[in-house]
């Protein structure tokens, strides 16, 4: 027997090879196939995609033949493709939902199992546990279809998604001011699945688009890991002031996500960029609807709602919490802190292409560059600093959150504490309107502690509270 695979925010992580493996695979493709059986969608169409990860497009064909296997038609990508394509894809072509064979932003040793929705957005957590629960104990009770079979069969077909994609992308956006702009752009696609994307959206006027990063390369070399933060992000902000680009923009290694960098080579953080995106759709495109948020992001979208006039909802962390919301809703955008935005009229999924696209026309409509457009917002909202903190941990987890709920802190970093908000982690909601949370990783043992404030001197302040609460000073 196995070791039983744990589902997290979006679906399965491991190492390749250690855990991450064929069979394991195998195993969770058919609890997939489980759960859809089990839901009336016998013999329907599932996509399958991938990004450039060590055997990533074997990993993926292989979960096709699982599908094929069990009496489904699988439209498998032609090639490496980004999670908002092939969350677009599963609207496009009337699928039930989609395999997405992705480690996204984590680390090269690893390798990941993504489920989507008939919407193309993550599957919400009770649908994500009923998988889990479905998922065979070994390989011996996965039905599969050998993939020469299942081609010649047509269950399986190879198709290229980026077509219907781009046409779609017309519908939220028109490129050709951008295009026409005269802009300098870096583009950093961190090895990963945005290479080539914003050229080929972008090239014909007199815009310029240089991208850094934009081979496979499975070990990531010169970052950590393909996540929009600094360190990872230190070449291409060096690289900015070099060439004097107006912008870095940067998507992680499956392009669900977007990092800034300024016109002078400094970090804009995944809170601000959430802030930027809020008040360019308020403000330029006069855009009115609810704003999906999880607690652990910024707090100027609250501002921008009583602005605006606009409802904001605050979630649990994950797109699992976040999709469903918008939906709901019909929000106009929606959004976490680790710098994933959906937008209306798209899937309810992060699309790092779309968000990038939109901070262009943003530069471009107010004729503003990054720097100047922060100071826009912070006109507004006044202006906010963020930092976090993650910290591996040992012992009882249970014990932990005991002694955080114990705690009962009347100032953190020199702030009042005027509530704790236990919705997802614990969050102490501070004074200036700022906030402190603590949250335990669902994956691994790893405590992450996490600020906002509008005090920039008290950020380390704050921090530093916040380890001894939970017990890690």
């Amino acid at each position: 027997m196995n070791s039983k695979i744990i589902f997290g925010t979006d679906g399965w992580r491991g190492a390749i090879a250690e855990d991450y493996t064929f069979e394991n695979v195998r195993r969770c493709a058919q609890g997939f196939a489980f759960y859809l059986l089990k839901h009336g969608k016998q013999g329907q169409t599932v996509i399958i995609g991938h990004d450039k990860r060590f055997l990533s497009e074997n990993f993926a064909l292989s979960a096709a033949e699982v599908m094929a296997g069990n009496g489904f038609s699988v439209l498998l990508t032609d090639g490496a493709t980004p999670t908002p394509v092939i969350a677009y894809a599963v609207v496009d072509k009337k699928a039930i939902g989609a395999i997405n064979i992705t480690a996204s932003h984590n680390p090269p040793s690893d390798n990941g199992f993504k489920v989507r929705d008939e919407h193309g957005g993550a599957i919400a957590p009770d649908g994500l546990k009923e998988i889990e629960s479905l998922i065979p104990d070994s390989d011996a009770s996965v039905m599969k279809m050998p993939a020469a079979q299942a081609e010649l069969a047509g269950k399986i077909v190879f198709f290229d998604a980026s077509i219907n994609y781009i046409t779609h992308l017309k519908d939220l956006i028109d490129t050709e001011p951008i295009k026409n702009a005269g802009l300098n752009i870096l583009v950093d696609a961190m090895w990963g699945n945005g290479a080539g994307w914003f050229t080929r959206l972008l090239e014909g006027g007199t815009t310029r688009v240089t991208e850094i990063h934009n081979t496979r390369n499975p070990i990531f070399p010169e970052m950590k890991r393909p996540e929009p933060i600094p360190p990872n992000i230190n070449v291409g902000l060096r690289t900015t002031v070099e060439m004097n680009a107006d912008v870095l923009l940067i998507t992680d290694g499956d392009a669900d996500r977007l990092g800034i960098g300024d016109e002078n080579g400094v970090f804009v953080n995944q809170l601000q960029v959430f802030g930027l995106l809020g008040l360019y759709l308020l403000e330029v495109r006069k855009e009115r609807g609810a704003i999906v948020k999880t607690l652990s992001t910024t707090s100027m979208l609250e501002k921008l709602g009583k602005l605006y006039g606009v409802p904001v909802y605050e979630t649990g962390v994950g797109f699992k919490y976040v999709a469903p919301k918008m939906m709901e809703t019909d929000a106009m955008i929606g959004g976490e802190e680790s710098g994933g935005y959906a937008f209306r009229g798209n899937v309810p999924e992060r699309d790092g292409i779309l968000a990038g696209l939109y901070m262009l026309d943003f530069m471009v409509k107010l004729h503003k560059k990054p720097s100047e457009l922060l100071k826009l917002l912070f006109s507004k909202v006044g202006a906010h600093y963020y930092d976090r903190i993650d910290t591996s941990f040992t012992g009882d987890r249970s014990e932990r959150e005991k002694a955080i709920l114990s705690a009962h802190p009347t100032q953190i970093g020199g702030l009042t504490v005027t509530g704790l908000n236990t919705l997802d982690g614990y969050k102490f909601l501070l004074e200036d309107g700022g906030w402190l949370l603590i949250r335990f990783s669902g994956t691994e043992p790893i405590m992450r502690v996490y600020c906002e404030t509008t005090h920039e001197d008290k950020v380390q302040a704050i921090l530093h509270d916040g380890l001894h609460i939970a017990g890690l000073a």
